[in-house]
């Protein structure tokens, strides 16, 4: 597979990282899931030893941290996922004439990225949404965000699941080099928590929500001291069931529940880390040596943020006896998997520390399957 080599002089000036109010710790939703197991399994104990009923898994914070790395999640509404009752957030639904919940967390981030960049709203020709999840189909969340920030320009919404975010990046780089728009803002707001069931041992932990946003434009009408130059952009995609959402519009004409089992979000987790861990080291890999030079002269990897033990090969697979955190930073203990969001709450949080010359890379990779990458060079303006 050949490398697409982009012309020099588009940037990243600036992001944004917007974070929920609420947090839970693996101890608060572990206390919701026993308890709520614990009922289910007492009041099904008849079906359960006769085997029609599969018996509610109970879980522990020492489980879910071995088993991830996650510590704590953000959330938008933290009240109903603890109800035992309930093991779903509370979201009210808004009326039409209402900001949607989904465009308010990714405007919350697009302010903070365009005050990085020094931009300000006329300045930006487009806006791209990606995101795992779109709270409705249409109108497009990135056209209502558009329309709050008062843009004059285009915007849509795009969806690779955790590969979201880097897709659009890809989308926001393809824009500028074409000509069709001089400066792109690039949206993820990952409303993740109400596709998760939370009854379930095996995902219950696994997500949180998040809203982060990136500036990307040309570099001569860049307004900071430095920026990062993209380097060169690669994405691939493989078809894998082993991660999969079956949530749809459809389910009506089905006649089935679109909320009933396997209609959420679910994986095979041994299948995924198996296939997803060398194909996502072999592809930055290639990547790296196509723009020519290796893994160890990369200063930074701003890795997706799925699982613990999944970056950690990773990155010895990509820098071998020289991976650490501070190479290869970790923020899915405090954040969770955020979908799409991870790598670049990674690169928000641990970019500014490195020297003009330096060079990193975002990565991305999940359902689809689908992997997704940009290199980077941090430089001068």
């Amino acid at each position: 597979m050949s490398e697409f080599q982009l012309p020099r002089g588009i940037v990243i000036s600036g992001t944004g990282l917007w974070t929920p109010p609420e947090a839970i710790s693996n101890e608060e939703l572990v206390e919701a899931l026993n308890a709520h197991a614990e009922k289910f399994n007492r009041e099904h104990a008849d079906a359960i030893e006769s085997g029609q009923v599969k018996a509610k898994s109970f879980s522990s914070a020492e489980f879910i941290e071995k088993a991830s790395g996650i510590k704590n999640r953000y959330v938008i509404s933290k009240e109903g996922i603890l109800d035992p009752e309930r093991m779903r957030p509370y979201l009210p639904e808004r009326a039409d004439e209402e900001l949607c919940l989904q465009a308010e967390m990714g405007l919350n981030a697009a302010k903070l990225a365009l005050e990085k960049a020094n931009k300000k709203p006329q300045d930006i020709d487009a806006v791209i949404v990606g995101a795992s999840y779109m709270q409705r189909a249409y109108p497009a969340i990135s056209i209502e965000i558009q329309s709050a920030l008062g843009i004059d320009g285009f915007a849509f919404d795009m969806e690779v699941a955790c590969s979201s975010a880097t897709f659009a990046l890809q989308r926001a780089v393809d824009a500028i080099s074409s000509g069709s728009a001089k400066s792109v803002l690039v949206i993820n707001p990952e409303l993740a928590s109400p596709q998760i069931d939370f009854s379930d041992r095996d995902s219950h932990f696994i997500f949180g929500d998040v809203a982060v946003a990136t500036v990307v434009e040309r570099k001569e009408s860049c307004n900071t001291d430095s920026a990062w130059e993209i380097l060169g952009t690669k994405a691939k995609t493989v078809f894998s069931n082993n991660i999969r959402s079956n949530f749809s519009y459809t389910a009506r004409a089905a006649d089935v529940d679109p909320f009933g089992e396997g209609k959420l979000f679910r994986q095979n987790g041994r299948k995924v880390f198996k296939e997803v861990c060398p194909m996502a080291a072999a592809h930055l890999e290639s990547q790296v040596q196509a723009l020519g030079f290796e893994p160890n002269e990369v200063n930074r990897w701003w890795l997706h943020q799925a699982n613990i033990n999944m970056n950690l090969l990773i990155a010895k697979k990509l820098m071998g006896n020289d991976a650490s955190p501070e190479r290869a930073p970790i923020v899915l203990d405090q954040y969770a998997n955020t979908g799409c969001a991870g790598s670049i709450i990674a690169f928000n949080l641990h970019n500014d520390d490195l020297p003009v010359g330096s060079k990193g890379v975002i990565c991305s990779f999940g359902a689809g399957y689908s992997i997704g990458s940009l290199a980077l060079e941090k430089i001068a303006i």
